[in-house]
């Protein structure tokens, strides 16, 4: 069976150059003012995560819970009307077969994914209730669902990954057969991965 090149990429301050899910937040705000009503919310779940009361699973269920009083379909075209613009001219013009994963949630991803065509998206799952399917996709959550999503049903090879954070990214650095790229500013800085992480 032939392999399946593949290059994984982060979305957030990777493929576009800000975190989506806080100016998703700010978006909606502007154009549904009864949002800012809800503002307090978002700071009092931000303290209470910092000082550890809470854990970023229910941090994250509280940030999002707007969306159940807003008409989440329309904002999220309306927010990718206005920034797609944004997305790095590097990602559009990929030559490869990309994998998105990204801790952000499905229902304002799979919007963008579809105009910019990803091949997969695995990202952080929302049921109605705006409560995460399964765990947060981040760290490690990130190389268990590709593998349980795509590598376990092809014949994959990785070969380059992208992702701004050094820190929470190194799991899926880890796959690279090819190149690891930091996104900083926009711009890529190869490294080698053994060199960095010291493994």
């Amino acid at each position: 069976m032939e392999k399946l090149e593949l290059d994984i990429y982060d979305f957030d301050k990777t493929i576009v150059p800000f975190e989506s899910g806080s100016k998703f937040l700010l978006y909606c705000a502007c154009h549904y003012p009864w949002v800012i009503l809800y503002l307090p919310v978002v700071l009092a779940a931000g303290l209470f995560l910092v000082l550890n009361i809470i854990s970023l699973k229910t941090f994250k269920h509280l940030f999002f819970y707007f969306v159940k009083f807003i008409p989440c379909q329309k904002a999220v075209k309306g927010f990718w009307d206005k920034y797609e613009c944004e997305v790095n001219n590097w990602f559009v013009s990929r030559k490869r077969k990309c994998v998105v994963i990204s801790a952000s949630p499905d229902f304002l991803l799979e919007e963008i994914s579809k105009r910019l065509k990803f091949d997969y998206l695995i990202c952080t799952r929302y049921d109605k209730n705006i409560k995460i399917i399964g765990e947060n996709c981040r760290d490690e959550e990130k190389v268990r669902r590709f593998k349980e999503e795509i590598e376990n049903k092809n014949n994959t090879f990785v070969v380059d990954v992208y992702s701004d954070s050094l820190k929470y990214d190194k799991p899926i650095f880890s796959l690279a057969n090819g190149k690891c790229y930091n996104v900083v500013d926009k711009e890529l800085i190869p490294f080698d991965y053994i060199e960095k992480y010291g493994e």
